[in-house]
């Protein structure tokens, strides 16, 4: 009897690793089936802007915000990500890439080498970005300044070292499907829509988190604690925005500076570093798609120390 029922826990043990092998797959993009095309250069540069690549990416303490060295440290509740080398050295970035590898790190948040990656780098909202866009990104970080050296290892406890389980978190959090404009609206809102939710990530941020750190989807924009611990991130619904303008909300994006006559801080202004770097368009977008988020409420947050 004993022997019956090691053979079953021993069984049921091999089952239940092969299930968790399979679930926990890295998925990647097959490069047949990408489309020979001529990448536009512009369009590349306008995602470069709008995804924020310099703001986590750029080699820390230099002015060049198009070298892409890396090597900024991300602090967060389940440890410390240091932020890879996505310039266009060989060795070191991603100047050995195809695009193919480039999409399935974008899509999938899978690395050429076939690990997960952490959700640090926000592919749950670059998922959702148009394959061409994605593809002209590729194409223009190809033409930056290629940067020596590669960013230390992540510095996380168990269980978050073991990138294996992040095939479980993806399978709860990862929503792979593109961005489809809304039939329902304009041409402007659509583009802002797009904007802000694929390459713009702006939920990333600005939403409360559950406690295995997924984006909680019912107080999307919502606002709530930094992820780094340093202060509030402020809620972007009509709840924390009702009294401004689409304008107003556009002269944030351009400037920095608020109704109130106040600038924003902290790392909104890497922020707005880049989206100063949009067309006027592509604000007024983002604007208008803001200003039609419904109010929703936020976590409450913590009084201020007397």
């Amino acid at each position: 009897m004993l022997r019956k029922l090691i053979i079953i826990f021993a069984a049921a043990a091999v089952a239940a690793l092969a299930a968790f092998w399979f679930l926990t797959r890295p998925d990647a993009v097959a490069a047949t089936t990408l489309v020979a095309r001529n990448a536009d250069l512009d369009n590349g540069r306008t995602m470069f802007f709008a995804g924020g690549c310099t703001s986590c990416h750029a080699t820390p303490n230099q002015d060049d915000r198009t070298r892409l060295g890396g090597g900024l440290a991300l602090v967060s509740p389940f440890g410390t990500f240091y932020v890879p080398n996505i310039s266009p050295h060989t060795r070191d970035g991603i100047g050995s890439w195809s695009e193919a590898e480039f999409l399935t790190a974008m899509w999938k948040g899978t690395s050429p080498d076939g690990r997960h990656y952490y959700p640090a780098f926000p592919y749950t909202s670059y998922t959702h970005m148009r394959e061409e866009d994605v593809r002209d990104l590729f194409a223009f970080l190809k033409t930056l300044p290629a940067v020596e050296g590669r960013a230390r290892d992540h510095d996380l406890p168990f269980p978050f070292n073991v990138r294996r389980g992040l095939g479980l978190w993806k399978l709860a959090f990862l929503d792979e499907r593109r961005f489809r404009p809304d039939p329902g609206q304009s041409a402007e809102w659509n583009r802002g829509a797009y904007l802000v939710n694929a390459p713009g990530h702006c939920a990333e941020c600005h939403s409360p988190r559950n406690a295995l750190g997924g984006v909680d989807g019912g107080r999307r924009f919502a606002g709530g604690p930094d992820p780094e611990g340093k202060g509030w991130v402020p809620n972007i619904t009509q709840k924390g925005l009702g009294a401004w303008s689409a304008g107003e909300i556009a002269y944030l994006l351009e400037t920095g500076d608020t109704p109130e006559g106040d600038s924003v801080g902290g790392s909104m202004t890497a922020v707005i570093r880049n989206t100063s770097r949009l067309s006027a368009a592509d604000r007024a977008a983002m604007a208008a798609y803001l200003k039609s988020l419904p109010s929703i409420e936020g976590p409450p947050r913590p009084a201020k120390a007397n």
